[in-house]
Formats: C-alpha cells, structure tokens, sequence
C-alpha cells in the first residue's frame, strides 16, 4: 500500500497482516506516516495504491457499522464538541450493540462501568468529559474502545499524554485484552514499551517499511542508529532490555 497527499508521498509499498491475538506496534519519528497509515487502515484515507482487507474483506466495501463492530480505534486527539457526561462518552463505544437509543438496556450500562472500572475511571464516571485533562480525556477514550468489544483494536499513540503510572495500566491491560484473543495495533514514540510489551514490532523510516518481527530482534543497535541517529543504545537490567539516552557528562 502506498498513500500521497497530492505529489508528496508520505509512504509506500508497505505491507503486513497482523494476526489474532497479537499485540503489535509501528514505530518510527515524527512525520514518517503512522498516523497517516493507521487512518487508512481504518478507511477513513483512500491509499494511493493498494488496498486494506479486514478479515479477508476490502475495507472500503463495508459500511462504517460493519467496521465498528470488528474495529475500535483510538485517535490521538478529541475534539471537544458537547459536555457529555464521562460515563455518556464510554457508552458510545456499545452504538453497535444498541438498538433503541431511547430504551438502552442496564446490560449496555454494565458494559460500560466495566470498561471505566478496568481503567479505574469509575470515579470520573458522573464528571464532564469537557472538564478532564488531556490525560483523563485518553483514558476515557481507551475506555470506550474496550467496551465496544471488537476483535481488533487500534491505539494512536494512546499513552502519549498520561503519567508514568497510567502508561503502565494501559500497557498492563493492553497486554492482558491480547491474551484474551483481540488483535491490538499500536502507534508508540516509545521504543522500551515496545521492548516491554509487545509481541511485534513493524519500523518505518524513509517512507518505507524496514523492519518486522519481534522486538528483541528487531530494536537491535543498527536499527536504532538508522532511525534515531547516534542518540541512544540498548542496555540490559534485571534481564531486561531498555534503550536508554546517551548523555553527555555536562548533562548528567
């Protein structure tokens, strides 16, 4: 697949499949066309060529309900239109499962307390969406995807805004979602999360795809270097790989 904004291309011939029960992430630096590929894969960017099959059916034949009920997303950022209520905006990601809007069921209801529960947002539930911070507003936004309960996930950047305890808990969870069979796709800036969490990792440099497989193999030193430059190495802790920064002695 390739994609281009009028004559500029932003990346081509790339191509993968991401398996079931699969936690996987793209890397790669600002402005190497994540996002860009990940809003494609949702259909809502038409490639340049090529073309995106979910469950072995062309993206673009199906209705945007049939792709709700198979695909949560995750965007970056929300724009911020109506007060809703935090636990209204959760309730959103059960739209496929509802049918009378005016009669919503209390099993729609409970779906959608678990899903503030597994992030521990319960607490926010009767509070404004509006008047959270940009971290709180992420997590409310993972929360909807888990409650719309699709077999595959896609996360942009979902822990970008969020302390370090939050960007554990949803790494934690993310982790745990797999392992019950969902496929989650993830767009990160953080090498160790990939290092930490993942079962693959696909790096995009260059406009291209230059590397696929698991992360240990991967996010060896060369492909750091190439993506990076000379700004960081791997280390070893506790049996743990980390890509740590390398500083200069007047830094420290």
């Amino acid at each position: 697949m390739s994609f281009q904004y009028g004559h500029n291309p932003v990346f081509k011939d790339i191509s993968f499949s991401l398996r079931e029960g699969e936690l996987c992430a793209i890397l790669g630096v600002n402005g190497s066309g994540k996002s860009t590929l990940f809003k494609c894969c949702m259909g809502f960017f038409e490639p340049s060529s090529g073309q995106i099959k979910l469950q072995g059916q062309l993206i673009n034949t199906l209705k945007t309900a049939e792709v709700a009920k198979k695909v949560s997303y995750v965007p970056q950022e929300h724009p911020i239109t109506f007060p809703y209520l935090v636990r209204e905006m959760v309730l959103m990601g059960r739209t496929t499962h509802i049918s009378n809007f005016f009669n919503i069921s209390d099993e729609q209801y409970l779906k959608a307390e678990e899903a503030l529960k597994c992030l521990s947002l319960d607490h926010l539930a009767d509070k404004a969406f509006s008047q959270l911070s940009g971290g709180q507003r992420q997590m409310v936004l993972i929360a909807r995807a888990i409650a719309q309960e699709t077999p595959l996930m896609l996360l942009d950047e979902p822990t970008s805004s969020l302390d370090f305890k939050n960007q554990l808990l949803i790494w934690n969870t993310l982790v745990r979602l797999k392992k019950l069979g969902k496929s989650i796709f993830v767009c990160t800036h953080d090498p160790n999360h990939v290092l930490w969490f993942c079962d693959r990792v696909l790096v995009m440099d260059g406009q291209k795809l230059i590397a696929d497989g698991h992360p240990y193999e991967v996010l060896n030193q060369k492909i750091l270097n190439q993506i990076y430059g000379p700004v960081c190495k791997l280390s070893s802790l506790d049996n743990h790989w980390m890509v740590m920064p390398l500083l200069k002695k007047e830094e420290r």
